[in-house]
């Protein structure tokens, strides 16, 4: 009996444990804030090399994988980044932790469905670059030494929330180059009317809902477009309609 117990309070440690969603600093998200113009030189993101890795969780289990990057541009004078945004493709959805591939298409599938992203009627998700501090001083984490913060609006099924994360960023304007890459951090998808298996939703899931967490790590790469002083960011409209 003893044993039994011991083995019970061990899985049910392992179940609160796995629930509790994924690693990483909430994103502040908030009301979506005005995309100011700003001039300076254009870098275009190289979509062979960047992409958005993600991780879900839920009880007994997490998934992880990665979407890619369909388009982007950041904007930067006097070597610091200034504006910029991503177009993130959401047909291109896919999972990097199940090795059966009918699982793991059932579980892309069931993510582009109208039950997650919906990705028939809303192909594509924006990412808006706000606003780039710099940090008084680096920070370490999840292995990435942060050296700013990132402000902006994302739009995900037409409703824009405005976040805020870490990165390490590193402009390097005589090879004409821009890297950015995140610490990893965490969106609450009930913010995007994301419903599924949400305990803000619905009250009698029991242990059968989906962590509202998920956790991003972004990686951009971007290259020298051309030198122009008249380059803008286009405005976003402020709408935030409901799902």
């Amino acid at each position: 009996m003893t044993k039994s117990i011991k083995v019970l309070g061990f899985f049910s440690i392992i179940l609160i444990l796995a629930s509790c969603g994924p690693s990483g600093e909430k994103a502040n998200s908030s009301n979506p804030e005005a995309v100011i113009s700003a001039a300076g030189v254009q870098y275009n993101a190289n979509i062979s090399t960047s992409v958005i890795d993600w991780e879900g969780t839920k009880p007994g289990g997490s998934h992880v994988g990665t979407i890619a990057i369909q388009s982007g541009t950041v904007n930067v004078d006097k070597g610091q980044i200034v504006g910029g945004s991503f177009l993130i493709d959401m047909k291109s959805i896919k999972n990097t932790d199940l090795t059966d591939p009918e699982y793991n298409k059932k579980l892309v599938g069931h993510l582009m469905s109208p039950d997650f992203f919906a990705v028939d009627s809303f192909p594509t998700a924006k990412f808006e670059i706000t606003k780039v501090e710099t940090l008084p001083q680096p920070e370490n984490l999840d292995g990435v030494s942060a050296n700013s913060i990132v402000s902006g609006n994302l739009t995900i099924k037409n409703i824009s929330r405005a976040i805020q994360f870490k990165a390490n960023i590193v402009v390097d304007e005589a090879a004409g180059s821009v890297s950015a890459t995140s610490v990893k951090f965490i969106i609450d998808r009930s913010e995007w009317k994301i419903k599924y298996g949400s305990r803000k939703f619905f009250d009698n899931l029991k242990d059968k809902f989906i962590n509202d967490e998920i956790g991003m790590k972004v990686m951009i790469k971007a290259t020298k477009a051309s030198v122009s002083s008249n380059y803008t960011i286009p405005s976003v409209k402020k709408n935030n309609p409901d799902c």
